[in-house]
């Protein structure tokens, strides 16, 4: 008969696992796809130390010795430990996004939580007065309680209630209806952290283990599948922060990541845990039946997840059917896309089928732009025809046409010779179906090979040849056509981007996002201000630098008869000059920033006299020059604020 405490027993230890693997997963899609952001950087904080909490909890159920398993409890206590002080800060960023910046109070809290946190990692390593002796049963361990777990307790339960208040007040200042659904899962889900992973075996002792084994597993099974659904949701969540992508692109990226990431590895924890576990049942050795059953998963879960990702993204992620259809257009002009190399691998095939039709082992394909003939195939190994500018004028010109009397003629193709090669003009096929004009000259098919024109239009081989010509200048113009395209996308995505930009601000932060100018929250504006300055004097990454769109820098061009680059120049010094303490200068700390500014961009000092002059390390000295430039940017944006207009 199955034992049920050893069946919930096996099952809380894959939703272990899986909530590691969970952890991980999302601590490195935010890492990788949302890093800049506040508040996910500081949700990474609170994913790393569940990643700490579960990845401890599982080695220090395998561990054979209890020295090994005793420093892996401690590792988890770290990690309980600083839950409260990463939920504050979460919950802090959290209000900023919404418009609700911290005026200092919520800022101190958090570094005090921190503090008690590291506190409460110290005690318990050096003192018995919060964890005492390791207590072991048959399948876990845990610490006894010191006798200021209770202190810790309340500590640990006041921090994550005034967290949860920050989030309902966040969840409360959204307006939109999506950014308040996402804000819900955020209410539910981050509280549902710091109430899983806090230590209640530790409150109740091992006594409920004992006498209630049943009750103690189900309810540690509920909490550890609730936080590994929290980690999910809360990255769902934030993803949508600071990201300029539209939601489906944010959506499809974030499932397919969990697809790929938790789902097909916990499945295959899940594998080797259930053969070890029927390993123990049944008694026998299936050992050699491992490998096969992980194998067998992840085959089975990556043939499932191609099969079903694309057309589950496409019903759910992609809104109405008319916006499905417009993605799906996209989606086939990439996936059919002809580019270089797909058109000169396919001129090749024509170029090779039209002299094997003609039995000859020489010719060519050229592109044509601006009265230039580029070579983009060749075969054989005759001389290319020279004067090929000459060539295309000549082709352009008004006394070469395809007329009526050239079809009389048997020349329909327009071929003429030229320096050895047969020549066929590829011209656009879309002006010669609807006009009685030829078509603008995309390309030149060249044919190396003798005798008279004529005889060729008179051959069985014309009609292939003549389908030929026309799969060439269908090739080119399709590649002109997705050309025009480019240039139109080209144009078309900075605008996109903006736009969406200012969609994803404006989801959290309301008006302010909509109207106020973008320059702080650049992510580049830092090091076009550094670029500037480095050429403050004059140089192209001072002349060139995307500064000189802003308004206060066109206000202050009618000051210096419309140079721009002495308008940017005086806006740079103006922010540097903000930054001077007053009084006499002096080389202390207050003067630091300042100093390092003046010095190092306007007197154009080395960074080694610079440092030698202010008493730093070189290291220290670019450390602080960061901060300097910065502080430059933060000023520039508050004088851009004060201009008319704004910056986009």
């Amino acid at each position: 008969m199955i034992d049920l405490i050893s069946v919930l027993s096996v099952l809380n230890q894959f939703v272990i696992v899986a909530v590691v693997i969970t952890a991980i997963s999302m601590l490195l899609y935010t890492l990788t796809f949302n890093l800049r952001d506040r508040v996910a950087q500081a949700m990474n904080i609170l994913l790393a130390c569940v990643t700490l909490i579960y990845l401890s909890d599982v080695v220090a159920s395998v561990a054979t010795q209890k020295d090994v398993a005793r420093i892996w409890l401690y590792c988890q206590w770290a990690g309980i430990s600083m839950v409260p002080a990463g939920y504050l800060h979460f919950s802090d960023a959290l209000l900023a996004k919404t418009g609700k910046p911290s005026r200092g109070r919520r800022r101190t809290l958090v570094y005090i939580t921190y503090f008690l946190g590291l506190c409460a990692i110290g005690l318990a390593l050096l003192t018995g007065l919060v964890v005492e002796k390791m207590v072991v049963n048959t399948t876990i361990q845990w610490f006894s309680p010191g006798e200021w777990f209770s202190l810790f307790s309340v500590v640990f339960l006041i921090a994550t209630l005034t967290a949860a208040i920050n989030v309902y007040r966040a969840f409360m200042r959204c307006l939109t209806r999506s950014t308040r659904r996402r804000l819900g899962y955020l209410v539910i889900s981050s509280l549902a952290v710091p109430i899983g992973v806090f230590p209640y075996l530790m409150s109740v002792g091992g006594s409920i283990l004992q006498n209630h084994p049943t009750f103690f597993w189900i309810t540690s099974l509920i909490a550890n599948v609730a936080v590994s659904v929290a980690l999910v949701s809360m990255t769902y969540s934030v993803a949508f922060f600071g990201a300029p992508q539209p939601d489906r692109v944010i959506k499809g990226r974030l499932f397919q990541w969990i697809l790929r990431g938790p789902i097909v590895a916990s499945l295959s924890a899940g594998a080797y845990l259930f053969v070890r576990w029927m390993d123990r049942m049944i008694g026998l050795d299936l050992t050699l039946w491992v490998p096969v059953a992980v194998v067998g998963v992840v085959l089975l879960v990556q043939y499932a997840i191609t099969v079903i990702r694309l057309p589950f993204e496409q019903q759910y992620f992609y809104g109405n059917s008319s916006d499905r259809d417009d993605v799906k257009r996209l989606q086939m002009l990439g996936d059919r896309l002809l580019t270089t190399g797909d058109l000169r691998q396919f001129l090749e095939s024509v170029l090779a089928a039209a002299c094997d039709v003609l039995h000859i082992s020489s010719g060519f394909v050229a592109s044509v732009g601006y009265n230039i003939a580029r070579i983009e195939v060749e075969i054989g190994s005759h001389a290319l025809p020279t004067k090929s500018d000459t060539l295309v004028s000549f082709l352009n010109s008004e006394s070469y046409k395809i007329d009526g009397d050239n079809s009389a003629n048997n020349n329909a193709l327009g071929t003429l010779e030229w320096d050895g090669y047969w020549i066929i003009p590829l011209r656009t096929q879309t002006i010669i179906r609807h006009s009685t004009e030829q078509g603008a000259l995309m390309g030149i098919l060249g044919l190396h090979m003798p005798g008279l024109i004529s005889d060729v239009h008179l051959s069985e081989e014309f009609s292939t040849l003549q389908t030929l010509v026309e799969r060439a200048t269908s090739a080119l113009e399709d590649r002109l056509l997705q050309v025009e395209v480019f240039r139109a996308m080209d144009k078309l995505l900075p605008q996109v981007e903006e736009l969406q930009r200012m969609r994803a601000a404006a989801s959290y932060a309301g008006t302010s996002a909509l109207t106020a100018g973008d320059l702080a929250d650049n992510p580049d504006a830092a090091e076009w201000v550094k670029s500037a300055l480095g050429h403050f004097w004059g140089g192209p990454r001072l002349s060139e630098s995307p500064l000189m769109t802003l308004n206060v820098v066109r206000q202050t061009q009618a000051h210096h008869q419309g140079n721009a680059v002495n308008a940017l120049r005086e806006v740079l010094k103006k922010a540097i000059e903000e930054m001077k303490p007053e009084g006499q200068r002096r080389f202390t700390g207050e003067w630091l920033l300042y100093n390092i500014l003046e010095l190092k961009f306007l007197q154009g000092l080395k960074v080694r006299d610079v440092a030698l002059r202010l008493s730093v390390s070189e290291a220290d000295l670019y450390r602080k020059q960061r901060v300097a430039v910065d502080e430059v940017l933060k000023r520039i944006a508050q004088m851009e604020g004060n201009a008319d207009g704004t910056v986009r």
